[in-house]
């Protein structure tokens, strides 16, 4: 994607992201950086002086630099990063880098700082009271990055969009939605987007007010609005939500879910009338496998949320399965392989001849490719 903006903000709080360390912040706080909201100028002094929405550290009076370490709400691969130092002008950093790491299940932060750490985004240069926007060219899956900060000062927001690529293995537990962000699931298309973008239909959660959802212009002509969605993986979907909540007076009138898989298209929810401000879920029987789902207003207006639960198909959860274990760090590859019992010569060959393909272990085919039947 060009504009790597559009994708998710993998680091947002609203996203589930944490500052979970940051070696110093004597002026302002460490969490305001994942904050998902756009920073604002802050007036007045505090005990610890100028009050600024961002993080701060002191001034540096030895060598080396200052860091933040930041947990991502969805792990996930990185397209590109935004330090924004809005309103730090004569105390921003002259440089950044970022660093990401990949964590397998929950350590502390002693052990997180002693992860592999590999660049992301080389010493960069940075302008005051800008967002200072980068490209980042990784095919690494990453749950955690570190901003550092040469030598110190403050930076008001830090944006890590990317794609999210979820651990398969959570999938196998159950039935899940399959158009979740979180899951892996991306929006592809959009007739229009004038008040609300559609990604925030696939966000976790629920919908705080109208401006978290999606919500078209009023259409004067003739057609309807749509959004389409490609799922986390393909899947059956049998279960349907279609969140209206906060639109009173200018929810859809009516909406319908067409899927599209091996076998084509298929109509997953007939054109069906909708009620303002209400959670309508709508069971689907019988849908055969869908790799997308369009999902069409009549003829305008705007939606909260979007869920579509179900399970991945055998070859749904496979190619899931594969894209994952392939964006691994080799480090995190080697874990997750000694987890399933692998021995670790054998791990060290298989991590090294990814993509893996012919016949496999039944125990990586199995982490792989998910539970058979």
């Amino acid at each position: 994607m060009s504009d790597f903006t559009r994708l998710p903000d993998l680091a947002s709080r609203a996203l589930g992201g944490a500052v979970v360390a940051a070696n110093d912040e004597s002026f302002a706080e460490r969490e305001n950086l994942v904050r998902p909201e756009a920073p604002v100028a802050r007036t007045g002094f505090g005990h610890k002086g100028k009050v600024y929405d961002g993080w701060e550290t002191r001034r540096r009076r030895t060598p080396g630099h200052d860091w933040a370490v930041v947990r991502l709400g969805v792990p996930g691969t990185v397209a590109g990063v935004v330090v924004d130092t809005a309103f730090f002008t004569g105390n921003y950093p002259p440089q950044a880098s970022v660093d990401g790491a990949a964590i397998e299940g929950h350590c502390s932060v002693d052990e997180l700082l002693k992860a592999d750490w590999q660049p992301l985004l080389g010493l960069h240069d940075l302008a005051g009271n800008s967002h200072n926007v980068f490209p980042v060219h990784s095919d690494r899956r990453v749950t955690h990055v570190r901003l550092n900060i040469h030598p110190d000062g403050g930076v008001a927001r830090l944006r890590v969009h990317g794609t999210a690529l979820p651990d398969p293995r959570h999938l196998d537990a159950g039935p899940c939605d399959l158009a979740a962000l979180e899951n892996g699931a991306v929006v592809t298309g959009v007739s229009d987007e004038f008040y609300g973008r559609p990604q925030q239909l696939i966000a976790p959660g629920l919908a705080r007010d109208m401006g978290e959802g999606w919500e078209t212009a009023r259409r004067r002509g003739s057609g309807n609005d749509w959004v389409e969605v490609a799922l986390a993986c393909e899947g059956v979907v049998t279960l349907a939500e279609l969140d209206t909540s906060w639109f009173l007076h200018n929810a859809p009138g009516t909406a319908s879910l067409t899927g599209t898989g091996p076998d084509g298209e298929v109509i997953l929810l007939p054109r069906t009338r909708l009620q303002p401000d209400t959670r309508h879920r709508f069971v689907l029987d019988g849908a055969p496998g869908v790799e997308r789902v369009r999902l069409d207003v009549f003829p305008d207006g705007g939606m909260a949320r979007l869920r579509l639960w179900g399970r991945p198909t055998a070859a749904g959860r496979a190619a899931l399965g594969r894209r994952w274990f392939d964006a691994l760090p080799d480090l995190q590859a080697l874990e997750v392989l000694g987890s399933v019992g692998v021995p670790p010569q054998v791990a060290g060959r298989l991590v090294g001849a990814r993509p893996l393909t012919g016949e496999l272990p039944p125990e990586v085919a199995r982490l792989l490719d998910g539970p058979a039947g």
